[in-house]
């Protein structure tokens, strides 16, 4: 089973989160991005671009922080933590 915890932090401190669990047969690559649109969906956001720091983050440590710079529209927490949490 797959799960992503997706997490919103303003001032250091959670504002909410969620687990998504994906048990498809698709790749890992598209779990993370399915996941990620479930998430950014339950918390009423846009999509998030993958900057290449972002990337690099994933790859080393499965978690990576999405800040205002890699959302289009306004955001009104600090960031949005995704992470790996079962593969």
């Amino acid at each position: 089973m797959f799960r992503l915890w997706g997490k919103e932090f303003k001032d250091n401190k959670l504002i909410r989160d969620t687990v998504i669990c994906d048990e498809t047969d698709d790749t890992r690559t598209h779990k993370i991005f399915n996941a990620l649109d479930a998430i950014c969906y339950e918390f009423d956001l846009s999509k998030p671009i993958w900057l290449d720091s972002t990337i690099t983050d994933f790859k080393k440590h499965a978690k990576a922080r999405f800040y205002q710079d890699n959302f289009v529209d306004s955001i009104d927490f600090d960031y949005l933590e995704i992470h790996v949490i079962e593969e």
